[in-house]
């Protein structure tokens, strides 16, 4: 993971209503495993948080002008440790209009993963600890609390600059439940939502699963292709990228690898060709499933306790909202 450019700041803002500090590095960091491993933690962390946005910049203006600074830099027009302080400023200012938010160190990392370019901005904090000396004695120590990461961005800078129809290459933390504190970091950003995660999952697990039924597939073959694709998403969240479909449909079925992408484009389920995996919406997605003479049943955990009651006692299940098509074939049973 090259690192083009790398830099840290301090805003010093107690949660009294004092006025935020802010303490700015004049030059960028150099190169060390330290910053490399600092990053490759945080992109850990970050990767593994729940609850992300993906979205993409609003036009500039004076009140979201921190993608014309970006694009400033990227120009050669500013170098790196000038944007980040102007952007740092710019923080510091919503910072003290929030009455929500404290300080912390502010990361800014320009690096290179693969082919593509990202922007990296977080506010740390540091948690105390002990350390062993190596004259084994014990003394306090503070580390970066990477696990504890609450208000962080990362911009794939390449599709910013050669996608221009792309509406989710910025991705930031939202916040449980969206709450306000993690507002005005998105303000700084300057970004609006333009992919909701939880949403498309939703709908490609609601893909996949009439997917499944419409192939009468055996329990066996539909728990394997319900791993694969569960597999295949939690993978690409954890490296922090999106799902591609075409690629997906590939690993649920080698001998027919375009069936599944095919049943998507034909059912027409309004998905993009890349989707941002939502950690959370996939966890809550397994299926139960199971076969006995002349019967099958298949659903999706999470409809238990709404659509699906389950007796254990009585040994039975009551199913609310059957799908259209089977109660036609009811109705017309005689």
């Amino acid at each position: 993971m090259p690192i083009r450019h790398c830099i840290v700041h301090l805003i010093d803002k107690k949660p009294d209503g004092t006025p935020a500090v802010l303490h700015a590095r004049d030059s960028e960091l150099s190169e060390s495993t330290a910053i490399e491993n600092m990053l490759a933690d945080l992109n850990e962390s970050y990767n593994a948080k729940q609850g992300k946005a993906w979205g993409f910049f609003h036009a500039e203006s004076g009140a979201h002008p921190f993608s014309g600074w970006l694009k400033e830099y990227l120009d050669g027009g500013k170098d790196f440790t000038a944007f980040s302080r102007v952007a740092v400023e710019h923080l510091q200012k919503l910072m003290e209009e929030s009455n929500l938010s404290v300080g912390g160190h502010v990361l800014f990392a320009h690096y290179q993963q693969g082919m593509t370019d990202y922007l990296a901005i977080a506010l740390l904090h540091h948690s105390e600890g002990v350390a062993v000396t190596d004259e084994l004695d014990v003394t306090p120590s503070r580390h970066l609390d990477l696990g504890q990461l609450h208000l962080a961005a990362r911009i794939n800078v390449s599709e910013w600059q050669n996608n221009k129809q792309s509406k989710q290459y910025i991705s930031f933390i939202k916040g449980k439940n969206g709450k306000k504190v993690s507002e005005y970091f998105r303000d700084f950003i300057g970004c609006q939502e333009g992919v909701d995660g939880p949403g498309e999952t939703r709908t490609l697990l609601k893909a996949f699963s009439d997917f499944v039924e419409s192939e009468d597939l055996p329990e066996d073959d539909a728990r394997e292709k319900t791993k694969t694709l569960v597999d295949y998403a939690s993978s690409q969240a954890k490296l922090g990228e999106p799902m591609g479909l075409e690629e997906l449909s590939e690993l649920i079925d080698e001998d027919r690898p375009k069936a599944f992408y095919d049943h998507i484009r034909n059912k027409d389920y309004g998905l993009s060709p890349e989707i941002p995996a939502d950690k959370r919406t996939l966890n809550q997605f397994r299926r139960f499933t199971g076969r006995a003479e002349g019967l099958s049943i298949s659903f999706e955990a999470h409809l238990l306790g709404s659509k699906i009651e389950y007796d254990e006692e009585a040994g039975t299940l009551i199913i609310k909202g059957l799908p259209t098509s089977l109660t036609d074939q009811l109705k017309r049973r005689n």
